[in-house]
């Protein structure tokens, strides 16, 4: 009889609505297969047979238009190699404790998703002179605490909806947007957290004032510590992170080599390095840089330790970005615990023995 194949699996943060982790430390491959992509939800899912699968564009438009998923697959398509990261993503390590899912590090995916550029589908509807942001409306919905039943919706900025590479999207890896990923259509903005890629896109609402839905400006907000002198700020760009997916925390390992490993990404320029340190942040090494394919990607890294004393180790990781920014030391603490991106830190046991 042949030996079972152990394969790694979703780490269940929430099962109503359903919230999961991907198994980021045990992925190899370059891009995160469908059945490995996080799941981030705030209400239970729509029923799939309500989702229409089309996107209704209105408002302050010349036109208003319905786009289907078969119109944008008759369209040139674009594809996007993008790091999708959910805000709260590694919310567990902020000290003190924040209240939300207890995100460690899976809350992050790549892949390559294609689909059409917002500003291609505005071009047939027009914009009128008085628009200044773009409200996108899914088909999830539910109650916050005390409120009555909302749908998600969030907007952009002119600016950034109309970038090129703002889009719907219709194709993951080469299928549809699977469902439980927001399909059949999604808004992708790169380089911006998770909660703007509004699933089961339904509404484009094109709007001439700021708009103020709860889920812009009550949730996916910074608000620092009582005694900061910062004034609450909107998640936006995702800041410079790396993680170490190898060795794991608080592994045993043998005397010898061994390859510290893991994922660099970044929210507004290159991966331009990442550096290790094995001695508790007093010496920093540089590791090596794998592959990269455009400024939206996450870079593989790894680092050779050769391990020559028994002892226990703490082991730190940080990127560093075309941009200047560089991972802090410690992160920038707020309430609702979004945005965590401080240096990456295991512990590790190294015992008397060789492998």
């Amino acid at each position: 009889m042949d030996r079972p194949v152990n394969r790694p699996y979703l780490t269940t943060r929430s099962l109503t609505p359903e919230n999961q982790e991907s198994p980021v430390h045990f992925l190899n491959e370059y891009t995160t297969r469908v059945k490995y992509l996080f799941r981030r939800n705030h209400f239970s899912y729509p029923s799939y047979m309500k989702i229409p699968g089309s996107a209704h564009i209105s408002g302050d438009v010349l036109q208003p238009l319905i786009f289907t998923f078969k119109d944008l697959l008759q369209m040139p398509l674009k594809e996007i190699n993008f790091t999708l990261e959910c805000a709260g993503n590694g919310r567990s390590f902020f000290e003190p404790g924040v209240y939300g899912e207890q995100w460690k590090n899976g809350a992050v995916s790549h892949g390559r998703w294609r689909g059409v550029p917002l500003r291609i589908l505005l071009e047939y509807t027009g914009l009128k002179d008085s628009a200044q942001e773009i409200v996108f409306t899914g088909a999830d919905f539910g109650k916050k605490i005390g409120e009555n039943s909302k749908l998600f919706a969030r907007s952009l900025p002119l600016k950034k909806a109309l970038h090129e590479d703002t889009m719907i999207a219709c194709i993951y890896e080469g299928n549809p947007v699977p469902y439980k990923n927001g399909g059949p259509l999604r808004l992708i903005v790169p380089q911006w957290y998770g909660m703007a890629s509004v699933k089961w896109l339904t509404n484009i609402n094109v709007i001439n004032r700021q708009f103020h839905g709860p889920f812009q400006t009550e949730d996916y907000v910074y608000y620092p510590a009582n005694e900061a002198e910062i004034s609450p700020f909107p998640v936006t760009t995702i800041n410079i992170k790396s993680i170490i997916q190898k060795p794991q925390d608080y592994a045993i390992l043998s005397l010898g080599p061994h390859y510290i490993q893991g994922l660099a990404w970044s929210g507004k320029g290159n991966i331009e390095s990442v550096q290790v340190s094995t001695d508790k942040g007093k010496t920093w090494s540089e590791a090596d840089l794998g592959r990269t394919s455009n400024i939206y990607a996450w870079v593989p890294w790894r680092y050779l330790w050769d391990t020559a004393e028994p002892g226990e180790y703490t082991i730190y990781s940080r990127a560093k970005d075309s941009e200047g920014r560089q991972q802090p030391m410690t992160p920038f603490w707020n309430k609702k615990g979004y945005g965590y991106n401080a240096a990456a830190k295991h512990h590790i046991k190294i015992e008397n023995k060789k492998a």
